[in-house]
C-alpha cells in the first residue's frame, strides 16, 4: 500500500491532527503500512489522489537529451529526431525519484564527524540544498555546533538572528511564519543559524537541541543537523538521540579516515550500533595523496556502513565561500545526488527505536 504523505501545518497545533506526543513530534507508525487516522488497523485503504503523480501515470515519449551527442543531434533536427537521453542522465532521473521519496512523518538527520576540517558543514549545506531542490516539502538545515558553526556562512551570509534568538522566544511559536523569522533561505532551503556573539554563546546542550527539534518537526519534513566535532558534549548527545538517518563525513587521508572510523567506535560503544549500520560515509577528496590506497579505505567503510560516497576536490568548494549549486563541477553534483538518494532510501523505514 502507498504511504500517506506528511504535511506540516502552516497552522501549527490548532489544525485537527492527532495528538503529538511529548516533545511536539508527530507519530510514526512503526509498520509499513501507515493508515489515515480514524481508519480501522487492518483494513485495506482506498486509494487516493496523491497516488496520481506524473511520475505514476503520464506515458512518456523519449525524454529529449539536454547534454552531450544526443542533445546536438536533437537540436540539429529541429526535435524530429530524438535519441533519448544517454545513461548518465538516466541515472541522475533515477536518482531523483529516489530522492522525492514519500515521508509518513517528519525526518531527522544528522552530519557529524569526530574531525574538524574534513568537509562535515559542505555537506550538511548540500544535501540539504538538493533535498529542497528536489521535493515539495518543507526542509530545514540547523546549525547545532556550539562553537559558532559555519552553516548559515556558507549558505545565506552572515546570520541575523540564530537558534539562540528562537530559544528565547520558544514560547510563542505557533505557527510557521514564527519559526521563520528566526530562519534564512537559501533556495528553498531554510538554515537556522548557530550562535556567533562571544557574549550570548552560551553551551547549547541537549535539552535546548530537544524544544528547537521538536519545534522544527512540528513544522518541516525534514530536519538535517550539522552537528559540532566533539562527540561528547551534551547537544551531540540530544542530536544522537533524535537522529533517524546517520551521516558521517571524513576525508581521503589517513588520519581522517581514521578519525571517521573512530566515530564510528565511539558510537558503537555508545548504543547506536544500528544508526552506524544504516549511515552513510562521505569521504571528501579535498586532501589525498597518490601514496594512499583509496580503494582499501572505501572498502574498511563498505563494511562497516549502509554505503560509502566520494565526493571529488571541487575548486568552487574549496574557498569556503557561499555555495552556488550552479558552480559545482558536474562530477562533484552527481556524488551530491547520489548522497541525498541514499539518504532518502531511508525515508521509507520504520523509525529508529529513541535511547532514553
Amino acid at each position: 500500500m502507498p504511504k500517506r504523505a506528511f504535511v506540516p501545518s502552516d497552522t501549527g497545533p490548532a489544525l485537527a491532527l492527532p495528538p503529538p506526543p511529548e516533545q511536539g513530534l508527530l507519530p510514526c507508525r512503526p509498520d509499513a503500512e501507515e493508515q489515515t487516522p480514524g481508519e480501522p488497523v487492518g483494513e485495506p485503504r482506498v486509494p487516493g489522489a496523491a497516488e496520481l503523480t506524473d511520475d505514476t501515470i503520464v506515458r512518456r515519449r523519449s525524454d529529449r537529451p539536454t547534454a552531450g551527442w544526443r542533445r546536438v543531434v536533437h537540436t540539429v533536427s529541429g526535435g524530429v529526431i530524438n535519441p533519448g537521453i544517454g545513461s548518465v542522465e538516466r541515472r541522475r532521473q533515477n536518482l531523483t525519484l529516489r530522492i522525492r521519496r514519500e515521508l509518513g512523518c517528519p525526518h531527522k538527520i544528522a552530519v557529524t564527524s569526530i574531525k574538524g576540517g574534513v568537509g562535515k558543514t559542505t555537506v550538511a549545506a548540500l544535501l540539504g540544498l538538493t533535498l529542497a531542490e528536489h521535493r515539495g516539502d518543507r526542509v530545514v538545515a540547523l546549525d547545532a555546533n556550539p562553537d559558532a558553526g559555519t552553516l548559515a556562512d556558507r549558505l545565506t551570509g552572515e546570520p541575523g538572528v540564530t537558534v539562540r534568538d528562537l530559544l528565547d522566544h520558544i514560547d510563542g511559536v505557533d505557527a510557521l511564519p514564527d519559526v521563520a523569522r528566526f530562519t534564512s533561505l537559501a533556495g528553498r532551503l531554510q538554515v537556522l543559524a548557530s550562535e556567533q556573539d562571544p557574549v550570548r554563546s552560551e553551551a547549547f546542550h541537549r535539552a535546548e537541541y530537544e524544544q528547537v527539534c521538536a519545534v522544527l518537526t512540528r513544522f518541516y519534513n525534514i530536519v538535517i543537523t550539522d552537528s559540532g566535532t566533539g562527540m561528547v558534549h551534551s547537544a551531540m548527545d540530544g542530536t544522537l538521540a533524535e537522529a533517524d538517518s546517520l551521516v558521517v563525513v571524513g576525508a581521503l587521508t589517513l588520519d581522517s579516515a581514521s578519525r571517521a572510523s573512530k566515530t564510528l567506535d565511539w558510537l558503537v560503544a555508545h548504543g547506536h550500533r544500528d544508526l552506524v549500520a544504516r549511515a552513510v560515509v562521505v569521504l571528501s577528496a579535498d586532501r589525498t595523496s597518490t601514496e594512499l590506497d583509496t580503494a582499501r579505505l572505501r572498502s574498511h567503510f563498505s563494511a562497516r556502513c549502509r554505503a560509502v560516497v566520494d565526493v571529488p576536490h571541487d575548486p568552487h568548494l574549496a574557498t569556503g565561500g557561499r555555495i552556488d549549486m550552479g558552480a559545482l563541477r558536474p562530477a562533484t553534483a552527481d556524488a551530491i545526488l547520489e548522497l541525498t538518494a541514499l539518504v532518502a532510501d531511508e525515508f521509507g523505514r520504520s523509525p529508529t527505536p529513541r535511547l532514553p
